[in-house]
């Protein structure tokens, strides 16, 4: 019986585009051998269609592409699709065999957390069923899940049980998860509980690519009756991963660094918005700092040297090593590089507030001219050359409100927005380590950050102290009275939480960030911008 896993990177909405992508890696699987081909959830369609899916043509086109996949069908295939039925939209698994659409199974879990709204859109099925389909000239009684159905724990039930108790002899769960770190482990862990309570095969087809701030990671996975990993797909890649059930030889976990998932994570994110939205070159503006640093080489390694422009824009208060490091940094990736000064407009400026601006003391408004004057430019580089403005702000620095509106937050993309400061000099360590030279120089790494948007300044934070905060307020949904009685400075906390929920309008107008965390700033996190409750003795 020879399982094909067909780990694919399908695209919101290109209906016609995902059906041939389906029987291009389905007629890859019958060459190779398969008697059994399985597609991703909701692979016809891309997943999150979202919104998309109160559009009756989309899932018009959704069922006439889900019959010309049967059509062409000769061994048995799994895809994921929608159905509709009395009006109401399911979320299915589909059979086909034999040129025609053989059975289907509705989703019974909809998860509706975090990123995942699908209660807005689909109708619940009811229950667990057993399908039997011929492999190999032999009857194979499989019981079909959906992605949320194997997290069946935190909905009190055990789906898994209830489908050997129907008499299956496999689980097949097709799924759309995102990534996030630590995700591929959850997953290993709970797939191999599932085996050693059912004593049965489950085998597991991941979505590939990404999709605004989401990015699936693939790694597919198929565990033996024993609770042996007998299939594993590539990481951030489509993958054809073969498994014989009858024949299947243990496999050893493949494991990266959390640096490597996390930094190949990004590149897949950059690379597939600007595959998937039509752009083809990036700019960035160069600091010489860490945060545009790892920006640029990730943009870089996603979409390749020659489509990747660094502009540094010095002011008055750039430190000659500043401006050095952005130089070495190009030089090193091989990019682009253009000096545009920013002194010229920022006087302008000045001149036209002087009126204004009298009688008051320089400070924040003045130093934000600067940002200001700097994503000005970024985006007229952008207008005129159809450069899409990569963002370089980190995740410590959006929570703190320590950014600039229509400065340093313009952007199209905002790269590392879901990394706290110490992951950022964490990845470009391992960046460094991993090309075997200085990628990225040495002294943006070890300098003191800094604005550097008045004489000697440098950022206000002690970031190893303030990152694992906002990690642990945010991440971890810790309350700021848990921190405090767990040891932590009680007026940084309360400083801290102040700003999180003091910039939340700051943060609603950022570029859409690539999510590789369990909890970014996005989709997956709904506080209002007028809130004035201050958590502090919950």
């Amino acid at each position: 019986m020879k399982i094909a896993l067909c780990q694919i990177n399908p695209t919101v909405g290109a209906i016609d585009y995902n059906k041939d992508l389906i029987l291009k890696w389905y007629e890859k699987a019958l060459k190779a051998g398969a008697d059994l081909a399985i597609f991703p959830e909701l692979v016809i369609i891309g997943y999150p269609p979202q919104d998309l899916l109160l559009r009756e043509k989309l899932l018009d086109e959704a069922e006439k592409a889900l019959q010309g996949i049967a059509k062409a069908s000769t061994i048995p295939l799994i895809v994921g699709n929608t159905l509709v039925e009395d009006g109401k939209i399911y979320n299915c698994s589909v059979v086909c065999g034999n040129g025609k659409i053989i059975s289907h199974y509705k989703k019974i879990l909809l998860p509706t957390y975090d990123v995942f709204d699908e209660d807005r859109y689909f109708t619940r099925g009811k229950n667990p069923e057993v399908f039997q389909i011929e492999l190999g000239g032999k009857n194979l009684n499989i019981g079909l899940q959906i992605c949320e159905d194997l997290w069946d724990k935190d909905y009190a039930c055990n789906l898994a049980k209830s489908l050997k108790e129907k008499g299956a002899e496999c689980i097949i769960n097709i799924s759309a998860s995102p990534y996030r770190s630590g995700r591929l482990l959850d997953r290993m862990d709970l797939i191999k509980t599932k085996v050693s309570q059912t004593g049965i095969p489950f085998i597991y087809c991941n979505l590939v690519g990404a999709q605004d701030e989401l990015i699936f990671d693939g790694q597919s996975l198929a565990y033996d009756s024993e609770g042996n990993l007998i299939g594993q797909g590539k990481a951030f890649e489509e993958d054809l991963i073969f498994m014989d059930l009858e024949k299947a030889n243990p496999l050893e976990t493949k494991v990266e660094s959390r640096e490597e998932k996390i930094y190949r994570a990004l590149v897949l994110g950059v690379k597939d918005y600007f595959r998937k939205t039509g752009h083809k070159e990036a700019v960035v503006g160069l600091s010489g700092g860490i945060d545009s640093s790892l920006t640029a080489c990730i943009a870089v390694d996603a979409l390749g040297a020659e489509n990747v422009h660094g502009v540094s824009m010095p002011s008055k208060y750039s430190s000659d090593h500043s401006k050095d490091d952005a130089k070495t940094l190009a030089e090193h990736l091989g990019i682009d590089y253009r000096v545009i000064p920013i002194e010229s407009p920022v006087q302008a400026f000045e001149q036209s507030l002087n009126e204004s601006f009298q009688h008051t003391n320089s400070g924040v408004a003045e130093e934000n001219i600067q940002a200001r004057a700097r994503g000005s430019i970024l985006m007229a580089l952008s207008n005129k050359f159809n450069w899409l403005v990569l963002s370089t702000g980190n995740k410590t620095e959006l929570a703190m409100g320590y950014c600039t509106l229509y400065g340093d937050m313009n952007g199209g993309l905002a790269v590392i927005s879901d990394l706290s400061k110490t992951d950022v000099y964490a990845l470009s360590r391992w960046v460094n380590e991993k090309a075997g030279s200085k990628r990225i120089p040495v002294n943006s790494i070890s300098k003191p950050p800094s604005a550097e948007l008045r004489p000697d300044q440098v950022d206000p934070f002690d970031y190893d102290v303030v990152s694992p905060l906002v990690t642990a307020l945010i991440e971890d949904e810790k309350s700021p009275t848990e921190l405090i009685a767990e040891g932590a400075d009680p007026e940084l906390v309360k400083d801290i939480s102040r700003r999180i929920r003091i910039n939340e309008y700051k943060r609603r107008q950022a570029a859409p960030g690539l999510r590789v965390t369990s909890k970014a700033f996005g989709i997956g996190r709904r506080v209002p911008i007028v809130n004035q409750f201050v958590e502090l003795n919950s």
